[in-house]
């Protein structure tokens, strides 16, 4: 993660102990910890929890010399939370960043659906963190990669009130069918949902709301496009349907292109979210890797 906030945040909660006599890192630990077990220390050690001066230490059975520092990393709370559909990137009193597995859902008002905001909420009872998850803005359930999610409605509805301003960068990554010529361009149109909830675009206004996605493509090969896009408006399957209009749809898209799957999934990633917290004020800048089939 590219964020310094970020890095800040995940610095776990240390214990520093100086070693006062020659002894080997297990009974050292031992006698420190009072209760803890051999076991225990082992898992520790393991889990890469345990630096001295300033060099993690694995073995058990290091020599340890009068005056070294032995720093004891405690596990975070993003470090305890296992979840095969979600990632917490980035928490504080405020806000989640998460990033999100294709095949879940956002949100939903159907209580047997599991979604990410059902998983936050989960974890927030678990941790005793009195406050619910709030949905900030969404991805397609085929969608994956990176969203932020409010612990308050105050903090959800400030980023509601002020999008524009406060999100001032996002960007994907997709995989499209053919190879795109035009290497950069935008595309515009008004985007609205019909009753049998596609969206429709035109270049004339047709009451739906105004979308403008910018394109650059990364890569073309063997009959596809690699593509990044970056929105300057968020709407529904937005990328969808424009890569649709540009005659370039999105892999693995059975509702705005013709459903051809080579990569198993939709090819669409969200891999860059840059917002000033609505908070603190401070410029946020997350990035995830790019996915296995860029």
């Amino acid at each position: 993660m590219n964020h310094k906030q970020h890095n800040k945040f995940q610095e776990a909660k240390t214990t520093i102990f100086r070693v006062d006599r020659e002894d080997t890192l297990m009974p050292f630990l031992m006698r420190k910890f009072g209760s803890m077990s051999k076991t225990g220390v082992k898992k520790i050690l393991s889990n890469g929890f345990v630096s001295i001066d300033g060099q993690q230490v694995t073995n058990f059975d290091y020599n340890l010399r009068t005056g070294m520092e032995v720093v004891i990393r405690k596990e975070s709370d993003n470090e305890r939370f296992r979840n095969p559909w979600v990632k917490i990137v980035y928490q504080d009193d405020d806000i989640f960043v998460i990033e999100k597995r294709n095949g879940i859902l956002s949100n939903s008002a159907n209580a047997k659906d599991e979604t990410v905001q059902r998983i936050l909420n989960t974890y927030l009872d678990r941790t005793h963190q009195r406050c619910s998850s709030h949905v900030v803005h969404r991805l397609d359930r085929d969608t994956s990669g990176l969203m932020v999610y409010a612990k308050s409605k105050k903090v959800a509805l400030a980023f509601e009130e002020d999008w524009k301003n406060i999100v001032y960068d996002r960007r994907y990554v997709a995989m499209v069918h053919g190879e795109m010529t035009e290497k950069t361009g935008t595309v515009t149109s008004y985007l609205r949902e019909n009753s049998h909830f596609l969206t429709i675009s035109s270049k004339e206004d047709n009451g739906g709301k105004l979308a403008i996605t910018h394109y650059n493509v990364l890569k073309v090969a063997d009959g596809f496009s690699l593509v990044e896009l970056k929105l300057e408006t968020g709407r529904k399957n937005q990328i969808r349907v424009h890569m649709q209009d540009l005659g370039f749809p999105v892999v693995g898209d059975a509702k705005y292109g013709d459903g051809t799957n080579p990569i198993g999934r939709l090819g669409l990633h969200a891999y860059k979210l840059c917002f000033r917290h609505p908070v603190t004020g401070e410029d946020m800048v997350f990035e995830t890797a790019m996915p296995k089939w860029v």
